[in-house]
């Protein structure tokens, strides 16, 4: 949906600065806020499935039980990262609730820092999914194995 947003909102101001020759000045900071908003949950699911930006180079090389090892040792601490975006990001959003954004008095600012408490959680989750069931399925045909 803000990706849909994102793309009604960037046409209408191009049309309201270059047709009308009077700029509105709400789209850009209600795109940058959806997009803030994609690039916190678009992470949590890019790290569910395994296709964030990672370094396997030196794990490739290790023995089968270091790998694993190192595995689950990455897993804990991706958990501990999650953990931090929750804890810290409510703080945020308690902290800034009643301050409000310039361009929308109506929006408060913690509402704003809510996609880093969601996708923190959401990665929890994830990792929690990983640590007991196993990685998701690339394909579909895969089963749930387990970090050990």
């Amino acid at each position: 949906m803000a990706l849909v947003l994102v793309s009604a909102v960037i046409p209408w101001a191009v049309y309201t600065r270059y047709i009308l020759n009077s700029a509105s000045s709400w789209p850009e900071p209600m795109a940058v806020l959806l997009t803030v908003g994609i690039t916190f949950i678009g992470s949590a699911n890019c790290y569910r499935q395994r296709i964030h930006m990672n370094m396997t180079v030196g794990t490739d090389l290790l023995p089968p039980p270091l790998r694993r090892a190192s595995l689950f040792l990455s897993e804990v601490l991706m958990g501990v990262i999650a953990i931090f975006m929750v804890f810290w990001g409510l703080r945020l959003v308690q902290t800034t609730w009643d301050n409000s954004v310039d361009e929308f008095p109506w929006l408060s600012v913690g509402i704003t820092y809510l996609p880093i408490v969601v996708s923190g959680a959401m990665m929890l989750l994830f990792v929690v999914e990983r640590l007991t069931i196993g990685p998701p399925p690339r394909d579909g045909s895969d089963a749930h194995v387990p970090v050990e």
